[in-house]
């Protein structure tokens, strides 16, 4: 089964820009869906960007035209490039793979990004 690893969290201003990456390993994303999630203190665990094995990645409304999300197949990395970062923003990120065959999610550990001045 895949492992997740993310990094690239952090505390930065308003304003502000991070790049988050997720690691995989222990097999390819070549078949999962891959995907980014948040989840605030007290809130639900939301998705913010859904990234298919092909065709158009889909964005939660909330981080439309400031938040790209990609990925890299052959560095099994999928990235969240952020931009314009606002307070709201602040939450633990997930990545998220699901299998395209067993239909199995796994999850990483979660990087904290907190939007402050």
């Amino acid at each position: 089964q895949v492992q997740l690893v993310e990094s690239g969290g952090g505390l930065v201003q308003p304003g502000g820009s991070l790049n988050l990456s997720c690691a995989a390993s222990g097999g390819s994303i070549i078949i999962y869906s891959m995907g980014w999630y948040r989840q605030a203190p007290g809130k639900e665990r939301e998705l913010v960007a859904n990234i298919p094995r092909a065709g158009v990645i889909n964005y939660a409304d909330f981080v439309k035209g400031r938040f790209t999300a990609s990925r890299d197949n052959a560095k099994n990395t999928v990235y969240l490039q952020m931009n314009s970062l606002k307070p709201e923003d602040t939450a633990v990120y997930y990545c998220n793979a699901e299998s395209i065959i067993t239909r199995n999610n796994y999850w990483g550990q979660g990087t904290q990004v907190t939007i402050s001045s």
